[in-house]
């Protein structure tokens, strides 16, 4: 099977190089293949069920059309500050146009024309002065807001254009390894489980995402793709009710806030905050379940939540940060049985653990109901527990009753952005052929930059006749 291209993973990354080759006219042939499904075929069984049911051999809330995307909160983060590193590669100027851009191509697939955070200029300033006055950094981006059910009927929309278009997809397949000819890629070598193929093409577009970045990471090792160790992130999942976040949500709709608390001065952050929203499970291909949030159009819950994220950087001796973050996860796993592990705070600073029936006598009522009570302490790295303890007491300061006694903490909230691609900005590797995008390429964070990405990669591979 012979190609123009060849793109693995059909995220927002993939999907956007695709989407703009066709907008820009090109004639290519293109392949994207997909471990999972397509989107109208994506469905998680916990909404029958009412827990989690560990689906094989994926998890259909992280895997297929659209990737992690379809069942997200569908947040469009509308400024270049957010989103990852990628401005500094491509430039801070082309990053925001490209946004711009790309924000346009959401709103004609039928996204909300709807901007939060972008009326209330002197709440926004209060909120700056107190979070100053604590040692953080208030970074207030413009959010469109998708919908987890929303982003849905907005990414099938999309997947039917490409297919209409004569993009061909190839689901249930997953990439097994990049076909090399010396220092040049060929093309890929794919697997549905039952028959191997080989994919040949002039250009290979990795973009596999979040859960792609431990195999992507194998791959560089072994064909010598030129990369570097990251970040990866640690964290919790916390969730107040609305009535604490009140005058954020209203006023920004999402806070994010950057802190380097003592006495270990690591970047934490908050991220992805859910007003009314729902804590969620994902499972990972390892059996890794890790937390997550999600932010409904129409639904919506007595409770926010948001995730503290503490950054860790490994280079000497040891420089294998998706490693280190998937033990921890595992350790928690495994203290939680399987299940995600929730706590509350107080208990936390009284040094025990929580118990169901305390979480039953709270305010907070958890909104992932299959979280078991328990110690999240006896997991959590030292240094990150400090540092998130220290960061919350901070918020606090912002949003008072951030730091109350009942505010759960849910663990594990990772994040694997670490294996970093050595890239030009045209996307081009140390291999000649491939181009690595997205989340797993470790230069992005998120729908609306990975989809950036995406969309000046098409541009590049368009104007190749």
């Amino acid at each position: 099977m012979k190609y123009n291209t060849v793109i693995i993973g059909a995220g927002p990354a993939g999907i956007f190089t695709a989407l703009e080759m066709i907008k820009k006219g090109s004639k290519q042939k293109i392949l994207i293949v997909e471990k999972g499904k397509a989107i109208e075929n994506r469905s998680c069984p916990k909404s029958e069920t009412g827990k989690c049911m560990n689906c094989k051999p994926y998890c259909h809330i992280t895997t297929g059309f659209s990737g992690a995307g379809a069942f997200s909160d569908g947040k469009l983060s509308l400024s270049y500050e957010v989103g990852g590193d990628l401005p500094s590669l491509i430039g801070e100027n082309i990053a925001q146009d490209t946004i711009d851009y790309t924000d346009k191509i959401y709103l004609e697939f039928g996204a909300d024309e709807k901007i939060e955070g972008i009326s209330n200029y002197e709440a926004v300033k209060e909120i700056r002065k107190r979070a100053i006055q604590t040692g953080l950094k208030l970074v207030d981006c413009p959010i469109r807001h998708l919908g987890t059910e929303k982003a849905r009927d907005l990414y099938y929309a999309i997947e039917q254009n490409l297919l209409q278009n004569g993009v061909d997809m190839m689901f249930g397949y997953e990439c097994l390894d990049i076909i090399m000819e010396g220092s040049i890629c060929k093309g890929v070598c794919i697997s549905n489980g039952k028959e191997n193929l080989e994919i040949l093409a002039e250009h290979t577009v990795i973009a596999a995402g979040r859960r792609g970045a431990d195999w992507l990471e194998e791959k560089c090792a072994q064909h010598n793709i030129a990369h570097q160790p990251g970040t990866v992130d640690i964290g919790v999942r916390v969730e107040v009710r609305n009535e604490i976040m009140e005058t954020v949500n209203d006023v920004l709709y999402e806070s994010k806030l950057i802190g380097y608390p003592l006495p270990f001065k690591n970047k934490v952050r908050t991220f992805c905050q859910n007003p009314g929203g729902f804590v969620s499970q994902e499972n990972y291909d390892n059996d890794l379940a890790v937390v997550n949030g999600h932010s409904y159009k129409d639904l919506k819950s007595d409770n926010t939540n948001l995730a503290i994220l503490c950054s860790h950087n490994f280079n000497q001796p040891f420089n294998q940060p998706i490693t280190y973050a998937q033990k921890v996860g595992e350790l928690t796993n495994m203290l939680g049985a399987g299940h995600i592990i929730v706590q509350r705070y107080g208990d936390i600073l009284d040094g025990k653990r929580t118990w169901q029936k305390e979480l039953m006598q709270s305010n907070v009522k958890p909104t992932l109901v299959d979280a078991v009570a328990g110690d999240i302490t006896a997991a959590m790295p030292y240094r990150s527990m400090v540092n998130i303890i220290n960061f919350i007491q901070a918020v606090d300061h912002v949003v008072p009753g951030f730091a109350s006694r009942e505010t759960l903490l849910y663990s594990p909230e990772l994040k694997f952005y670490s294996n970093r691609i050595k890239m030009d900005k045209d996307f081009n590797t140390n291999v000649k052929g491939l181009h690595c995008l997205g989340d797993s390429s470790g230069w992005t964070r998120g729908l609306m930059m990975a989809s950036v990405m995406g969309v000046l990669m098409g541009r590049k591979l368009a104007e190749i006749q």
